[in-house]
């Protein structure tokens, strides 16, 4: 018998798969870290981008709004009644005028600043706070208060109190020397302006009038002749315009431009010995579309 030896197969070894190198994954780290840094990068510039246009753009009237019926705690006293007001062409004959405050109240709770009937047309509104202060012209002839009255109310709301406000009350001075007065309920804040002047000498009058009717071209009677409606008229004017202003500075300074724009076309369109005369300086905020009668 014979034997022979068996042939052992050899297994053959698999082929070693390649290890990435270092290198490589170094590589495909800072592809990663690229790819990711762009997209932090490009998030932030968009997110500065719309923070820069949300800063540049005008508040939107709501918006708006909202910060109007805020600025009796919010604004300082001096931007709400400056020291001084200047008022270009703003008396009788399109004279210039300038007032000096001469007295600020603190802000008030509203049942002491105001007389019963305009506690009582405000009723539906409520009434948040009142703010008042007092000027004098600069020859001293005649005394300007001025108050502002800040409700909680909406638009809506605050329209229905045009038509229904009477002569304000006065502060610096009794009510027996109020002469002329205007009141403004604004359309875009939940504010109503109001001013009413006086002679500075004391003397009575025996009612006060309307500033409209005293500034009529034809208007007799020593409050007429003094210019005491135009006294009221402008400096509620300026105050009207400081709430808008305090309250949307970037729209404010937007219509003002645009409004010194055309009254430059006017006047450049406007023949010579026409009579014709440029608006007041006033700026677009010197509307009173809601001045009472």
């Amino acid at each position: 018998m014979s034997t022979s030896t068996p042939h052992t197969a050899a297994l053959a070894e698999p082929d070693p798969q390649p290890c990435p190198s270092r290198s490589a994954a170094r590589t495909a780290a800072a592809a990663l870290c690229a790819v990711l840094g762009t997209g932090l990068l490009t998030a932030a510039a968009l997110t500065g981008w719309a923070e820069r246009h949300a800063a540049s753009s005008p508040p939107t009237p709501e918006a708006a709004y909202r910060t109007a019926g805020s600025l009796w705690r919010a604004a300082p006293a001096d931007s709400l009644f400056p020291p001084v007001l200047t008022g270009a062409d703003a008396g009788p004959g399109g004279a210039d005028r300038t007032w000096t405050r001469v007295a600020l109240a603190p802000d008030s709770d509203c049942g002491p600043a105001l007389a019963p009937d305009w506690r009582a047309a405000l009723a539906p509104t409520g009434c948040t706070r009142v703010l008042r202060a007092t000027y004098a012209d600069a020859t001293r002839s005649s005394l300007i208060a001025v108050g502002m009255v800040f409700t909680p109310a909406d638009a809506t709301a605050m329209a229905g109190l045009r038509g229904r406000l009477g002569a304000p009350p006065a502060f610096g001075f009794p009510d027996a020397r109020r002469a002329a007065w205007t009141a403004s309920v604004l359309p875009d804040a939940p504010v109503v302006v109001y001013a009413v002047s006086a002679f500075a000498d004391g003397r009575t009058v025996e009612a006060p009038v309307p500033a409209e009717e005293a500034m009529r071209k034809n208007a007799t009677g020593a409050v007429a002749q003094a210019g005491l409606g135009h006294e009221a008229k402008a400096v509620a004017d300026r105050m009207e315009g400081t709430v808008r202003s305090l309250a949307s500075p970037k729209a404010a300074k937007a219509a003002k431009a645009a409004h010194a724009a055309t009254s430059a076309k006017a006047a450049t369109a406007a023949a010579p010995g026409s009579g014709f005369r440029p608006g007041s300086g006033f700026g677009p905020d010197s509307g009173s579309a809601g001045s009472t009668r």
